[in-house]
């Protein structure tokens, strides 16, 4: 019976951990000191909803910009960049600087926005 206790414990993690994936079974990306509420509330003050289309975001119904539905699970942000935490968060701050004269105009996001806001669109799976 001892030799079954770490077994047993192995288990119980796995399944502890299982319950904190998001329903469709993709893991959750998150980021360190970013506030996905704080996010979704940057989002409609900064009015990135002008431009895209953002669930979960009223009044966030633009189509100038592609719509964000998904984009925690997409592979690339702009078509180019590795869709990582810190690229999310460069790509947030300033996107002229990233790719310059691409379509997304710099909207002056602090870093503590950009990471509030990545950790919302982290939540579009």
């Amino acid at each position: 019976m001892l030799r079954l206790a770490p077994l047993l414990v192995l288990v119980g993690a796995v399944a502890a951990l299982a319950a904190c994936s998001p329903p469709s079974g993709e893991p959750i990306t998150l980021i360190p000191g970013g506030d996905s509420d704080r996010g979704r509330a940057a989002i409609e003050r900064i009015g990135c909803g002008a431009c895209h289309t953002i669930p979960g975001v009223p009044g966030a119904s633009g189509v100038a910009g592609p719509p964000l539905i998904g984009i925690g699970r997409r592979t690339f942000i702009a078509g180019t960049l590795a869709n990582t935490p810190s690229n999310m968060e460069r790509w947030l701050e300033a996107p002229q600087a990233v790719l310059p004269g691409n379509a997304m105009p710099n909207m002056e996001i602090d870093d503590h926005d950009a990471r509030d806001v990545a950790a919302y669109l982290y939540t579009l799976r």
